[in-house]
């Protein structure tokens, strides 16, 4: 399967984003979460589990934890931009990418409203596993 490339960064520069796809960005809908911490960030998710994500920074990223506490929030050292949602099971870490970072972003579909808080723990984590992206983290798996 060829995969397509897709480049963007965050907000100062310092963190980049190279996202490879099966389809054009124009197929896809990026999920917008309706969490506490999502919403007010105006965050919109985009993830293909065929597809791979690679994140590279200057500096070391700052991690969060949210709701459940089971999933990390990669975001710039410097400008506090949101990368990525990630969550690493076994020696696999799994993504979805910040669709706004994306130099093209303009050509995705309108984001849908998920409500991933109705999922219990263990559901979201079945759900990450089958929608998320293969990530790396400035070349490597990072633990969390």
């Amino acid at each position: 399967m060829t995969l397509i490339a897709y480049s963007g960064n965050c907000e100062c520069g310092n963190s980049r984003v190279t996202v490879y796809l099966p389809q054009t960005l124009d197929k896809y809908h990026p999920r917008a979460c309706d969490c506490n911490f999502c919403v007010p960030r105006q965050l919109s998710y985009l993830s293909d589990p065929d597809g791979m994500l690679e994140i590279e920074g200057l500096q070391p990223f700052k991690l969060q934890r949210q709701g459940s506490n089971k999933a990390v929030f990669v975001t710039c050292h410097e400008c506090d931009t949101v990368i990525a949602v990630t969550f690493k099971r076994a020696n696999e870490l799994k993504g979805a990418l910040n669709s706004h970072l994306l130099s093209d972003a303009a050509l995705l579909q309108p984001a849908i409203s998920v409500s991933p808080k109705q999922l219990s723990a263990s559901d979201k984590v079945s759900r990450w596993q089958a929608l998320w992206l293969a990530t790396s983290i400035n070349g490597k798996v990072k633990r969390q």
